[in-house]
């Protein structure tokens, strides 16, 4: 594989902009002007409180939250999507809001392309054996995508994904991470 990424995407209403978790989403700059803080390792925006209250009325539908059903018809199609794609998909975490994915590309695919994938069949996925949502999406727009730069950043990312609280599903390439273990400790000992 030539790239690896870190993707992470929210469920539709669970986390909104003003979040006190922090969030990005376009907010009034000090011009007057609309700006979104996205740039990579700098501040993004966090807690304003009547932002947050403004997008939960707005909501089309009460939050998407998923049960162990979805969250196994999800990991069935995200291991589908990644074999289909000739990708190498290293580990998922399905949580009831939210869902984590460390994956290996051929090539330098764009990033949202990648996302794009995996939550579209993802909700077809959905959609075959559930109501769709009144908002008419089971995820937030967009998502987090981050490179991850070497084995020893693979290897941290797989560790998070294992370490998520109260999953709904946690399925990690076993073969894979026993290889990067090796070679951590290996260098380790050299």
């Amino acid at each position: 594989m030539d790239r690896y990424w870190f993707l992470t995407w929210t469920t539709y209403g669970t986390w909104l902009p003003g979040d006190e978790r922090g969030f990005v989403s376009p907010v009034e700059g000090d011009t007057g002007r609309w700006v979104r803080h996205n740039v990579p390792d700098t501040p993004h925006d966090s807690d304003i409180p009547e932002l947050k209250h403004w997008a939960a009325q707005s909501l089309k539908c009460a939050p998407v939250r998923f049960v162990k059903d979805q969250a196994d018809a999800l990991l069935a199609q995200f291991q589908e999507t990644a074999r289909r794609r000739g990708w190498l998909l290293l580990a998922v975490a399905v949580m009831a809001t939210h869902v984590h994915l460390v994956v290996g590309v051929e090539g330098d695919p764009e990033p949202s392309d990648i996302l794009r994938d995996f939550k579209s069949y993802g909700s077809r996925a959905l959609n075959r054996r559930w109501a769709r949502p009144a908002s008419d999406s089971w995820w937030t727009e967009s998502g987090s995508k981050r490179k991850l730069k070497d084995e020893s950043h693979v290897l941290a990312a797989i560790r998070y994904v294992m370490q998520q609280e109260y999953p709904l599903v946690l399925w990690v390439a076993q073969d894979y991470f026993a290889e990067l273990i090796c070679r951590e400790n290996g260098e380790r000992g050299a």
